[in-house]
């Protein structure tokens, strides 16, 4: 692992802007008494809030906010790398790592699974891209055992059910919601657009509230019952 302190680099000249970052970082974590205190779990809150934010500025094609919501989303990063870096210093683990391992980690796997670009693979169109993409992840998640593997539980419940929907159709699981949907394309009920889905998901919002149902736990009840029938598919 590397690390660096704040001033010029090894040829003299100043440090760029995301070395000035990863330097600016530890010395908030070797000065900041909050920074000190705080681990992985608790800069959960502070992670998720960051993405929503970055995610309005972008909803709001504002290029400023986009910039600044960047950098706070940024600063999360820096923020877990530098704690798992005294990880072993710590006492709490042997698998330490820093900000340059976690860039060496995702340069190698986005090498890996773009061989159009890197390696000898031809790929003219969206679907061929997405086709060596899977590959290269299938191979190197050898180890799971289930499509469901990996899925993030913690995501939005309908983030979380176009998710698991996709794996549905992986094991042939899900005909009866690709019926339904055929079904209402046939008599005119289903949306056209995307903004027709949202006034059609705020009515069933709308509904849910009239009756006194949970729109939330009710997609994640199903989307349980979802999984089990994958699962059941697999074995």
């Amino acid at each position: 692992m590397t690390g660096g302190a704040v001033g010029s680099g090894a040829d003299g000249a100043a440090p760029d802007a995301l070395r000035r970052a990863v330097d600016t970082m530890r010395a908030v974590r070797d000065r900041c008494v909050w920074s000190q205190q705080i681990d992985h779990r608790a800069l959960v809150p502070y992670l998720i809030e960051e993405s929503h934010e970055l995610v309005d500025a972008v909803e709001s094609a504002d290029p400023v906010a986009i910039r600044e919501e960047l950098g706070d989303l940024l600063w999360q990063v820096l923020f877990h790398a530098e704690i798992a870096s005294r990880a072993v210093s710590d006492g709490t683990s042997a698998a330490a790592f820093d900000i340059d391992d976690v860039a060496e980690t995702l340069v190698e796997k986005m090498v890996r699974r773009h061989p159009h670009v890197f390696a000898g693979e031809t790929a003219q169109t969206p679907e061929r891209v997405l086709e060596l993409w899977n590959a290269a992840k299938a191979a190197e998640k050898t180890q799971r055992s289930s499509v469901l593997d990996g899925v993030a539980r913690s995501m939005p419940s309908l983030a979380l059910a176009q998710k698991l929907i996709g794996k549905a159709a992986h094991v042939g699981v899900g005909d009866e919601l690709a019926v339904a949907v055929h079904d209402a394309a046939e008599v005119g009920a289903a949306p056209e657009s995307e903004e027709e889905l949202g006034d059609l998901l705020l009515t069933l919002v709308a509904t849910a509230r009239a009756n006194g149902w949970d729109a939330e736990r009710a997609l994640r009840e199903r989307l349980r019952t979802l999984e089990i029938d994958i699962r059941a598919a697999e074995a």
